[in-house]
């Protein structure tokens, strides 16, 4: 018997009538899909009569399926389509436990089961019939079985099968470039697709759909339009003209080109809400708030209505853009419209606001809702880890674990991060002993926070242990550890460590040059300072960025060479901000160098006239001078602009807590206590 509930139905034996048979071959026609309870029906009349052909079916349609495959098939694909995977996946492990053939056409259902589940051991299983049975070189079941591994998070199991297939379709090559795709390897992406046109393979639209998405996310403008010119050449539009319009809109869009999305949208025959929506969100996504507005509105008066899925893509846009004002006219929108504010909408505004800043309304969102499912709970403490908010973030945690919701690795990166911003060690060490008591995966992205939250907090031995041990690290992870080994002034261990990461062939990305950048800097390195700025650019092709530039100020200030950081800065082929105005200026404090000092000052002036930072060092320079009238200015001047010293603020951690004090500040709690 199969292990599924079943219905009792009335007796069918009246119904057996010779001319029903199965047996007989028939044209097959169109059988609709049917609801889960039908199919739980159909599973119950086939347990009843022992697939006895003879009796009449529930549906009439059914009676030309001709084999118990076809109608075991059948029973698979309807329970998938109802969202049973797990039941789908027990009609396969009943036909093994009977001896019932299965065929080619049912394996492919079943793999589509272990991808929904997802589980990767039944689809390992499956692999292993497949090649027992002579399937192998099937590529409809080839193609499944890159989908699966895929799926289950295989990716490298599902590159060895697609390099093993003789007889590859275009099936298999838009299967394999769209599993890149998903899993953000762009460049294997781009170069598997670079494959299939040296061998001659024409790409099918889901491919060409994949790598614009690829160009997209590369912002790579020069093989977008490329790629937007392959596309009008090769491809009939039907059906495909809004996905492949969508998906060229979406690519200029993240390329920063408004233009060339605008002039694809235009040219669309018939825009739909998906076109519209991609546009709308690129206007957002570009800062073109009131452009985004006005063609939403637009939207609306050729009566194209939004559904959730805009309105979700939108705030996320919002989101993305830290566009508050815009965000909140959204939300007004959505409730004034009727909406119903799903679990997935809601969770939209409260990561919206979390990442634009306002904790609060996002907590507000949060408390409407009385059932509350897991990316709610991790959105809402991701709201609070952003705006440096550990004891409200603890407290969600703490709350969500209590009612019964288990966190998983990226609730505790969350909460990791915040405890880093914080500098709070105790509270971090806690989350670490709270992974390991509960048996939480270590992936990826966890170790390196943990090696991150270890350095930023003080701790950079444990940082240092928990590198060493991971068995396999990613870029994220070095990148984590020299600037670790940089923050505490180990110039040497960073070099170090950089050098060994080149020597096992991981090629360093601009991330990793400002931590050795910055170590440098730190512990006075000139000279290696140097070499490495010139072989980020010369040997790696890496454009330094206002990062860079800032590091190498800092680095021959802090050395005294400030003449050629004036020069560094000049060079610049985009404009400095404060930071590396400000490294020039410390400098300038340190060395006494007044003359500079003014220079730096006037250009600070002009970047942040309204900030007390660039005032307050002057005025040090000019005291170390003993230029008290000069002192005496910038205060009077400050004084007529209302700019306000900002107080500097010391923090302590008691009992996982942070408290922070400021000069002179009496409305911390505790402030009699810490007078004492």
């Amino acid at each position: 018997m199969l292990p599924i509930s079943t219905h009792k139905f009335p007796n069918t034996s009246q119904h057996h009538s010779p001319t029903l048979k199965l047996t007989q071959l028939k044209p097959k026609p169109n059988v609709s899909s049917i609801n889960l309870n039908e199919t739980q029906q159909l599973q119950g009349h086939f347990i009843k009569t022992s697939f006895n052909w003879s009796y009449k079916l529930p549906f009439a349609a059914l009676e030309y399926y001709s084999s118990k495959q076809a109608i075991y098939s059948f029973l698979i694909t309807s329970y998938i389509k109802n969202n049973c995977p797990e039941d789908a996946a027990k009609i396969y492990a009943y036909m093994r436990r009977k001896d019932t053939e299965v065929d080619n056409f049912i394996i492919p259902s079943v793999l589509k089961s272990c991808c929904l589940i997802p589980s990767m051991l039944l689809g390992q299983e499956l692999h292993g019939f497949v090649v027992k049975n002579g399937f192998h070189g099937d590529v409809f079941v080839c193609n499944a079985l890159i989908m699966m591994y895929s799926e289950v998070g295989s990716l490298a199991s599902a590159r060895l099968l697609f390099d093993k297939i003789e007889n590859k379709d275009a099936v298999s090559w838009s299967t394999m470039i769209r599993s890149y795709d998903k899993s953000g390897l762009f460049d294997e992406a781009l170069n598997l697709f670079r494959d299939m046109l040296v061998m001659g393979v024409r790409p099918s639209e889901i491919a060409m759909i994949s790598i614009t998405n690829v160009l997209a996310e590369l912002a790579d403008l020069k093989l977008g339009k490329a790629m937007h010119a392959y596309v009008i050449r090769k491809v009939k539009y039907g059906k495909s003209e809004v996905p492949m319009s969508t998906g060229l809109i979406d690519m200029y869009v993240k390329c920063e080109n408004l233009a060339y999305a605008t002039r694809v949208f235009d040219g669309l025959s018939e825009a739909s809400i998906i076109s519209w929506t991609a546009m709308i969100a690129g206007y957002i996504h570009c800062n073109n708030l009131n452009e985004g507005v006005r063609l939403f509105v637009k939207m609306l008066g050729e009566g194209m209505f939004p559904n959730e899925i805009t309105i979700l893509s939108l705030v996320k846009a919002c989101g993305t853009a830290e566009a508050l004002e815009l965000g909140k006219w959204l939300h007004a929108f959505t409730l004034r419209s009727g909406f119903t504010m799903s679990l997935v909408l809601a969770t939209a505004f409260i990561d919206m606001y979390g990442k634009c800043g306002d904790s609060r309304i996002a907590r507000s969102v949060f408390n409407s809702f009385k059932s509350k499912d897991f990316m709610m709970w991790s959105a809402m403490i991701s709201a609070y880890a952003r705006n440096n908010c550990i004891d409200e973030a603890f407290d969600i945690f703490v709350h969500m674990t209590v009612s019964g919701i288990r966190p998983n690795e990226r609730t505790m990166v969350s909460l990791l991060r915040v405890c880093a911003k914080a500098g709070s060690l105790e509270m971090g060490k806690w989350i670490h002993s709270y992974i390991d008591k509960q048996g939480i995966k270590k992936d990826m992205f966890l170790r390196t926070s943990l090696v991150d939250m270890y350095a930023k907090c003080g701790d950079i031995d444990t940082a240092h242990r928990l590198f060493d041990a991971a068995m396999d690290r990613d870029i994220s992870m070095w990148n984590a550890m020299i600037s670790g080994f940089a923050m505490h002034g180990h110039g040497e261990a960073a070099l170090k460590l950089f050098e060994e990461m080149e020597a096992l062939g991981v090629v360093p990305n601009e991330i990793t040059f400002i931590g050795a950048l910055c170590a440098c800097s730190h512990s006075g390195l000139l000279h290696e300072g140097r070499r490495l700025f010139h072989k980020m650019v010369h040997e790696f092709g890496i454009v330094p960025k206002v990062e860079h530039y800032g590091c190498m100020v800092d680095l021959l200030g802090r050395a005294g060479m400030l003449d050629e950081a004036q020069e560094v800065i000049k060079s610049m082929p985009m404009r400095p901000n404060m930071a590396v105005f400000g490294s020039l200026l410390s400098a300038c404090k340190l060395h006494k160098n007044l003359k500079l000092g003014e220079w730096t000052a006037e250009q600070f002036l002009s970047l942040e006239p309204n900030k007390s930072g660039y005032n307050v060092l002057m005025s040090n320079i000019y005291a170390a001078e003993s230029r008290w009238g000069d002192v005496a200015d910038i205060r009077r001047g400050m004084k007529d602009e209302g700019i306000v010293k900002v107080a500097g603020v010391s923090s302590i951690e008691v009992n996982g807590s942070v408290h922070e004090f400021r000069m002179g500040d009496r409305d911390h709690p505790d402030a009699e206590k810490s007078m004492k």
